[in-house]
């Protein structure tokens, strides 16, 4: 493969792009608390010490489906600190890349506060069963799939900060409840912007190491996963929500990946070796065929919902 650099010389190369996206970042990011989207006048007291109520399904405002929606969107952030040091050691603390690790991890952590409040205040989940699958799912942390690439790392992060965005927003409409429609709304916007500098640092990352990016964005889209995939009972909430328009095959494809591969240029970029040239073509018939996942599960949806819709 042609020039290939390691890690600390493209932490050095992309320090001055980190640098820049940081300053366009904080000068586009909206300050925002948590608690003002938390209707705390709903709130009461729950069973256990308080002797308040114990929580039952007839409290929750949101359908079955939007409440596993809501418990998966809240656990994949409960895993920050897990995040945080995982971006941490790859990136490091030092000037700009640490000033960036760290604004981060403050505005990351707003979600999971903002979310989980509004939960709770408006008993839209069971706080047991939570709290419970909190426990787990923290306990088992996050593993970087890629923690000595950091290519491959700003690819990931780049999709996957998108699909975040994506399955908040759905989620909130999903729960045909104005508050939370507006809270998920709000972090949708944060994520947003988080993949936006991630997608600005490696499209710099493109223009220095073609061949090396190529190949690792070819790597992490054949291998995606979401970071929320160790939960408890994950795919069974995945099915109900892919079923229900929160994210799924063709949305992961269409507006998550595509879009992402059409700011890199990754099809029209140019001087590429042979073995840049392999990664784009294995990267273009995987596009192919996740194009052809995505035709079947919507085939299998559309006759799924027209049984239940004969049922009812």
């Amino acid at each position: 493969m042609g020039d290939v650099l390691s890690q600390t010389q493209l932490l050095l190369e992309l320090e001055p792009v980190v640098e820049a996206n940081l300053n366009r970042h904080l000068s586009m990011a909206k300050e925002w608390f948590p608690h003002q989207y938390v209707p705390w006048s709903q709130g009461r007291d729950f069973d256990g010490p308080l002797g308040g109520e114990a929580w039952s399904v007839e409290h929750s405002q949101v359908s079955d489906v939007a409440r596993s929606a809501l418990v998966v969107n809240l656990l994949t952030e409960d895993n920050l600190p897990s995040y945080h040091h995982e971006i941490a050691s790859l990136f490091g603390r030092e000037a700009a890349w640490g000033e960036w690790v760290h604004r981060w991890t403050a505005e990351e952590g707003r979600h999971g506060i903002a979310i989980r409040d509004y939960l709770l205040t408006t008993r839209a989940v069971d706080p047991d069963q939570l709290e419970e699958l909190r426990m787990q799912h923290m306990s088992t942390g996050y593993n970087n799939a890629h923690p000595d690439d950091m290519l491959a790392s700003l690819a990931y992060v780049s999709f996957q900060e998108l699909a975040t965005r994506v399955s908040h927003r759905n989620t909130g409409r999903l729960t045909d409840e104005p508050v939370a429609d507006q809270l998920l709304a709000r972090v949708a916007a944060d994520e947003n912007l988080h993949m936006v500098f991630y997608r600005n640092l490696l499209k710099a990352a493109l223009e220095i190491v073609p061949n090396q990016a190529m190949r690792a964005i070819t790597d992490v889209v054949e291998n995606f996963a979401m970071p929320g995939t160790d939960i408890q009972g994950f795919q069974r909430k995945a099915v109900e929500m892919a079923i229900a328009g929160v994210y799924d095959l063709r949305q992961h494809r269409d507006d998550v990946v595509a879009p992402v591969l059409r700011y890199w240029g990754v099809f029209d970029l140019e001087g590429l070796d042979a073995e840049g040239e392999a990664a784009r073509a294995e990267l273009a018939a995987f596009m192919d065929d996740l194009d052809k996942q995505a035709l079947r599960f919507e085939e299998k949806r559309d006759k799924l919902k027209a049984r239940m819709a004969a049922r009812a």
